[in-house]
Formats: structure tokens, C-alpha cells, sequence
């Protein structure tokens, strides 16, 4: 007597395409539609600079009338901009203003964000550090430009008027909520027991923040220098208003020299502009890499 066994499978095999939620085919849909739109932000983003760069060769007239057209091009808008600005001094002045407003920020942003996320507070009150913390923050909330004029009066008041310093220090206010931001949010995250290691070897709290802490985070630090200076770079309201003279002119001031009262020349105003935003570019392409990782440094513990 024989007995017959059906092994063939009762249901039949899901099908590739239909059934299963994640197919290479449809991963690689989504890549494809995920590329389309980076390429597509990278070009909005990238297409007012280049026009920039294509109107600093053309002529004032090809500028109102054919602002796209690529006839009838010239150096002479490069020329004109190179004889009027004197570029040693624009870029020394934004040097000077962006290095010294940058560093003194970054050492007291970061003082006070690791006051915030470290010292206890007598009684071991956190809402005094909390409270502290948004009394910073709200900085933000702030339009930084309604406070022209009062910074205008105190500059005056002060004697600072027309100096680095009336530029400094409003620069170093501004930047200090934005920072202690980021680092407060860094230092949440960092791991506790490298300071502890580093407390049972006997570090005081001074060493403990600047050579423990501080060098592990280059990452932000580096981010936010970086922001730091192309703010200052392009800053514009505070430096027209708090300046006076010739011979203290930032590089943002500069694009301004080619507009009048009654006519404004394009063409050498784009390539002044021009000239300006190539440093940037040079430095954001050249600290992309420490950019990214700082912004990004703290989100996953």
C-alpha cells in the first residue's frame, strides 16, 4: 500500500516586486528621487551665486536689459572695482574684526556652556542653571538690528565710536547666543566618565575644561568659527552705521562705495561682490568636512 505525501509549498512564494516592502527596486527609486531633489536644492542655492559671477562681466546696460545674456562680456567691471577699493585694507580691517570678535566669543561661549552643563550651583538649584541657560538663549528670539541705535548711543557714550572695538563687541554679543547653543547641546551628550577618570587623576577644573574637555571638542568649535567669521565677513548694518571712516572700511562696506544717490553701477558693484564671496567659498569648501561633523556632533549620544 503506498501513501502519496504533498510537499508542494500551500501558499505560493510572495512575488518580488509586489509584496515585499523594501525591493531593491523600489530602494532604488528612492535614491533616485532623494538625488533629484539634493541636485535640485544644490541648484537653487548655487544659481544666485553664479549669476552674480556672470552679471561682474557684463555691462551696466546688458545688466538691466539682458541681465542672462552672454554677449558683450568684460573685465573692465573687475578693473574699475580693483581702482576704487582698496582691498588690502577692506580685508585687513574684516581680518582684524573677525579674528579678535571670534575668539574672545568662542572663550566665553564656551566658559559659560560648561558653567551650564557642569558646575552645580549652591543648593544644587537646576533652575537656576535652566533659567541662566534661557536668559541666554533669548538672544535668539531677538532682531539683532532694532539694537542699532541704543548700541549706536553707548558707542558714542563711550568714546568707541569709529573704532574696532564699536564693531567687536556688538559682533561678540551677537554671536554668544548661537554658540552656547550649540556647546551646551555638545556637553549634554558628553561621555561623563572622561572627566571622571580625569578628577580621580587629580585635575583641577580649570585643566579639566581646557586641556580634558575642550580638545575633544574641535568638531563645534570648528563649526562655529567658521559661522563666526562668515558672519562678521558679511555683516553690513552695524558696520555702515558704527563707521565713519575710510580708512576702517570692511570688505562689506566696499560693495556699497558703487551705488549713489541718483545711479548705481551694477556691473562694478557685482564684481566687488564677486570678490567677496570667493574667500568664503574657499574657506566653507576647504572646512566642509568639520562643518558637518560639528553640526552633527551630539545629536546621537
Amino acid at each position: 500500500m503506498s501513501t502519496h505525501v504533498d510537499v508542494r509549498p500551500k501558499t505560493a512564494p510572495p512575488s518580488a516586486d509586489k509584496d515585499v516592502p523594501h525591493s531593491p527596486r523600489r530602494r532604488g527609486r528612492g535614491r533616485i528621487v532623494v538625488s533629484a531633489a539634493a541636485y535640485l536644492i544644490t541648484f537653487v542655492i548655487l544659481f544666485p551665486l553664479l549669476w552674480i559671477m556672470l552679471l561682474s562681466f557684463q555691462t551696466n546696460d546688458n545688466i538691466l536689459n539682458h541681465p542672462f545674456s552672454l554677449s558683450q562680456l568684460t573685465l573692465d567691471n573687475y578693473r574699475q572695482a580693483l581702482d576704487t577699493l582698496n582691498l588690502l585694507v577692506m580685508y585687513k580691517n574684516t581680518l582684524i574684526l573677525a579674528v579678535v570678535s571670534v575668539t574672545i566669543g568662542l572663550v566665553i561661549s564656551y566658559m559659560a556652556a560648561f558653567a551650564l552643563t557642569r558646575m552645580v550651583f549652591r543648593g544644587g538649584r537646576r533652575r537656576t542653571q535652566n533659567t541662566l541657560r534661557f536668559y541666554f538663549l533669548a538672544g535668539l528670539a531677538v532682531p539683532v538690528y532694532i539694537l542699532l541705535f541704543p548700541v549706536y548711543r553707548l558707542d558714542i557714550s563711550f568714546g568707541l565710536f569709529g573704532t574696532y572695538l564699536a564693531l567687536i563687541l556688538p559682533y561678540i554679543a551677537v554671536t554668544i547666543p548661537f554658540n552656547i547653543l550649540l556647546l551646551t547641546g555638545f556637553l549634554r551628550d558628553f561621555p561623563e566618565e572622561i572627566e571622571q577618570a580625569a578628577v580621580m587623576d587629580g585635575v583641577g577644573l580649570w585643566r579639566m575644561a581646557w586641556k580634558v574637555v575642550f580638545p575633544l571638542m574641535r568638531p563645534v568649535v570648528a563649526t562655529l568659527a567658521i559661522l563666526n567669521v562668515i558672519y562678521v565677513w558679511n555683516e553690513f548694518p552695524f558696520a555702515v552705521t558704527l563707521v565713519n571712516d575710510p580708512n576702517m572700511t570692511t570688505v562689506s562696506l566696499g560693495v556699497s562705495q558703487f551705488q549713489g544717490v541718483y545711479s548705481v553701477n551694477y556691473g562694478a558693484m557685482m564684481a566687488s561682490a564677486t570678490l567677496v564671496l570667493l574667500p568664503q567659498l574657499a574657506i566653507y569648501a576647504a572646512f566642509q568636512k568639520q562643518v558637518i561633523a560639528g553640526m552633527t556632533a551630539g545629536a546621537v549620544r
